[in-house]
């Protein structure tokens, strides 16, 4: 039975993703998205789990990175529907809740709720947000999590208390190795980067235009010692197996400064 890794514990928004895209494998929580990759690239774990896209707060660039740097590529995808509760201890006053404990990206995501509804909350960040549902022991804590994670004792908002309600997550599923390149996908997700010179990175992306490639979305990411400098994530929308893809990689790999293949979907 094949294994997958992700940032645990049970209960997590990337224990519900290796559920739907792992189906079937044993699954290994992780404490950090570093112990995750970790997991597969020492072979460890067969897959992975990891969230590279909010719809609010944009790339998980800490994974992006990771994909960069891991000798691993993305097979699967899928995007969650974020829904935040406020979970506490059942009969706690809200208005008395001094500490309140989430992964950072679900604090941003909540920022609003928290300064008008808990005024005198200090927000702590944690390695995710079921772990934070772990560090409610008391009427004066309190955590940002799925309903899901709510465990004895505890009860959660009846409200999604996300500052916006469109609030969707997209996961990949990675695996170790190379794409295989005569399976067909929906998406290809590259990574590139150009010279440092005007019109370097309107010139590349004329090269989507010409093939009539879309693009379902770009990130910039800055190259670790080199200021100024930047690595473009990009998603495309597109069969990998195509000659039109093949043909508009090829001429990408050619012209860019860099380029990686990271998955294809």
């Amino acid at each position: 039975m094949k294994t997958c890794a992700y940032l645990g514990p049970e209960g997590s928004f990337s224990h519900k993703a290796a559920l739907i895209m792992a189906e079937g494998c044993v699954l290994l929580p992780e404490k950090n998205f570093y112990e995750v990759i970790r997991r597969l690239e020492e072979g460890a774990a067969e897959l992975a789990v990891v969230p590279v896209f909010n719809s609010l707060n944009g790339g998980v660039m800490k994974n992006l990175d990771l994909l960069q740097e891991g000798g691993c590529v993305a097979v699967k995808e899928t995007t969650l529907c974020v829904d935040h509760r406020l979970i506490t201890m059942k009969g706690a006053d809200t208005k008395k809740i001094t500490r309140v404990y989430s992964h950072p990206q679900a604090i941003d995501q909540c920022a609003g709720y928290i300064m008008k509804n808990l005024p005198i909350a200090e927000t702590l960040a944690v390695s995710s947000t079921a772990y934070g549902v772990e560090m409610v022991k008391d009427e004066f804590s309190a955590a940002i999590a799925s309903s899901d994670a709510v465990r004895d004792g505890l009860v959660a908002s009846a409200e999604n208390i996300a500052d916006e309600e469109s609030n969707r997550t997209q996961f990949l599923l990675l695996k170790k190795g190379e794409i295989d390149l005569s399976v067909h996908s929906e998406k290809v997700y590259i990574s590139v980067t150009t010279a440092h010179a005007p019109g370097a990175l309107v010139s590349l992306l004329g090269i989507l235009g010409l093939a009539q490639i879309n693009m379902s979305k770009i990130e910039s990411r800055p190259i670790k010692d080199k200021p100024g400098e930047f690595r473009f994530f990009i998603e495309l929308e597109g069969d990998i197996a195509s000659e039109k893809m093949t043909k508009a990689l090829e001429t990408l790999r050619a012209s860019a400064q860099s380029f990686s293949l990271l998955g294809a979907y």
